[in-house]
């Protein structure tokens, strides 16, 4: 996390501007389809891995390209569409290898944690939780989330820092450019 925050800081970021507004409009959803992406609504939800998931507020809308492989990436819109700086976009460029840690989770998430952010819900335990794709309550999507609010797949962003393209290298895609 050091390396983002000293990367923020040097960019002169603060938490307020790099917040967007829950609903990123209808400008982000175009800019989406445009890209080849699709945009998706989740909720995100606990309990994931057993038989009575609890659906929690606040659903979200998330920027999705999968590649005729079967890999995607999903980038929430609001972390998509702006133009300045935030924790997820950071870390996408950065690419910081993964420390193999010994994290009690799936690779995408215990890289998430290395780099500051969180996709769990609940904490690490059976229950699991994630985003639920609104029309297909078996896709469940495993979003680092950063303090910043900004948001990335997990597994595509894992996937990238060895250099493996999930959907779409989103280098030419997110609005904010790579400052490395």
């Amino acid at each position: 996390m050091k390396w983002i925050l000293l990367a923020a800081l040097g960019l002169g970021v603060s938490c307020a501007a790099a917040q967007a507004e829950d609903d990123p409009g209808h400008a982000a959803r175009v800019y989406c389809m445009a890209t080849g992406g699709v945009v998706e609504t989740r909720v995100p939800t606990y309990g994931t891995n057993g038989n009575s998931p609890l659906t929690l507020a606040y659903p979200r809308a998330f920027c999705a390209w999968t590649k005729a492989d079967g890999s995607s990436i999903h980038v929430l819109l609001t972390t998509l569409i702006t133009k300045k700086p935030t924790l997820a976009a950071l870390a996408y460029y950065a690419k910081v290898p993964f420390n193999g840690s010994t994290c009690q989770g799936s690779p995408g998430s215990c890289y998430c944690s290395q780099l500051g952010g969180t996709d769990l819900f609940g904490g690490i335990n059976a229950s699991g939780g994630g985003w639920v794709l609104v029309r297909n309550s078996s896709d469940v999507l495993d979003a680092c989330m950063f303090p910043d609010m900004s948001s990335i797949d997990s597994y595509g962003l894992f996937y990238h820092s060895a250099g493996i393209i999930r959907g779409k290298n989103l280098e030419g895609v997110l609005r904010f450019k790579n400052p490395y």
